[in-house]
């Protein structure tokens, strides 16, 4: 079995088929039809010669006519109007030939179908009664009132019945235009949103580069440059004293200091980029990253992810892996956490990361971006809200802290359309 049309362009071309093949119906049941009576009418009917000869002539008379006034009319020419006077033809030679022969009602038939060309809906309804009509009209000849009576109920149910497939019909086209119109809004909305996200990508990643810049010079003047000139302080301080005891205690200093600083250099260097994310998604990064973290500060990590995992663009991946490493560090710096979660939420349009620790917690309308480098709580939320995102903390002394982040889901696929 062919599978199902998907796309708007494939239902449009699926339902242009359908609709050739009925044209190409209507074109042919009045030749078919009128075949099939006329065939019958010479192998049954007794007819006299005279009346042969007329019946042959109407027949060829009613060709004549559905060629010309059917066939042949090109389909912008083919207005109700036309139709209706085309209706009206074909309904008068079917009963003309009926008055020869009953067995012409194959071919009176074909108004069934043919009242469908008429527009609007009355009319079609009208063509149906009167083709009913003519169909049955042989119910009347010599005819009771109870037979008339019969009659009328026959063309009333029959109307009835044929009509109200018309009518369905209708309403079926009008839910399948509208439908095709919302399919068509969507894809143009999703297009639309997909050059959006990726315009919005754009931006976040050339802020982000501007970031990193300024953050690592922060990170070395903070830091490494501080440091550095501690231990030549310090250095200065040995050539200056002549007491053993405070030269040691210097260089004890300057030691340190040198230690401290080298540890603040590979941090820095670390963080320059995300290389877990080169050869793993997003849960496997964070489970690295989480896994490093736990085994240095002795402070067990649960992470748990839920819906269906799937590539996300690179910088939607970043920014909730930055949003943890950062998460972490307040955790190990400041919360004195006993225990870690972080919880990754892959829903249809949007991704949620939840970092909550058991520490000492803070009051956030009263915490200040801190005077030494690194993310901080400002600087996630500037990343988070360049990719059309939002972070969240909520934190009491004494009851933890929970970061939360919900940023779009936008797929690798619109990275890769780039």
């Amino acid at each position: 079995m062919a599978p199902a049309p998907q796309t708007p362009a494939e239902i449009r071309a699926r339902q242009s088929r359908i609709e050739e093949l009925y044209v190409r119906f209507l074109e042919w049941i009045p030749y078919v039809t009128l075949a099939i009576s006329t065939v019958l009418s010479w192998m049954i009917s007794d007819l006299s010669a005279a009346d042969r000869a007329v019946t042959m002539t109407l027949v060829g008379a009613a060709v004549l006519w559905v060629y010309l006034g059917y066939t042949r009319v090109p389909k912008p020419d083919a207005t109700p109007k036309r139709m209706a006077v085309y209706f009206i033809g074909l309904t008068a030679f079917g009963a003309a030939l009926m008055r020869f022969d009953m067995l012409f009602f194959i071919f009176v038939i074909t108004g069934f179908f043919h009242s469908g060309l008429m527009r609007p809906l009355w009319a079609i309804i009208a063509g149906i009664g009167v083709t009913s009509m003519v169909v049955n009209s042989t119910v009347t000849e010599g005819a009771t009132p109870q037979g008339i009576a019969v009659y009328v109920v026959i063309v009333l149910v029959q109307t009835a019945a044929i009509s109200s497939g018309f009518l369905l019909n209708d309403k079926m086209e009008q839910l399948r235009t509208q439908r095709e119109d919302a399919f068509e809004a969507r894809e143009a909305a999703m297009e639309e949103n997909a050059g959006l996200h990726m315009q919005l990508m754009t931006q976040a990643r050339e802020a982000g580069v501007l970031d990193e810049r300024q953050r690592m010079a922060r990170e070395i003047h903070d830091t490494v440059a501080q440091g550095l000139a501690g231990i030549i302080a310090q250095l200065r301080a040995v050539d200056a004293t002549d007491d053993e005891a405070q030269r040691r205690r210097h260089l004890d200093s300057a030691v340190e200091l040198a230690r401290e600083s080298l540890a603040e250099a590979r941090r820095t260097v670390q963080a320059i980029g995300p290389p877990t994310l080169d050869t793993a998604q997003l849960p496997e990064a964070l489970a690295e990253v989480s896994a490093k973290w736990s085994a240095t500060h002795e402070v067990p990590v649960e992470l748990v992810t839920t819906g269906e995992a799937r590539p996300m663009h690179p910088e939607v991946e970043v920014t909730l892996l930055r949003v943890t490493q950062e998460a972490l560090t307040n955790a190990a710096k400041h919360a004195q956490a006993g225990r870690v979660g972080i919880t990754l939420s892959y829903m249809e349009d949007q991704l949620a990361l939840d970092v909550r620790d058991d520490g000492v917690g803070f009051e956030p309308a009263r915490a200040k971006p801190g005077s030494k480098g690194g993310y901080g709580l400002s600087a996630m939320r500037q990343r988070v809200g360049r990719i059309a995102g939002s972070l969240s903390i909520e934190s009491e002394p004494g009851r933890g802290t929970v970061v939360s982040a919900i940023v779009p889901a936008v797929p690798q696929a619109v990275a890769d359309a780039a």
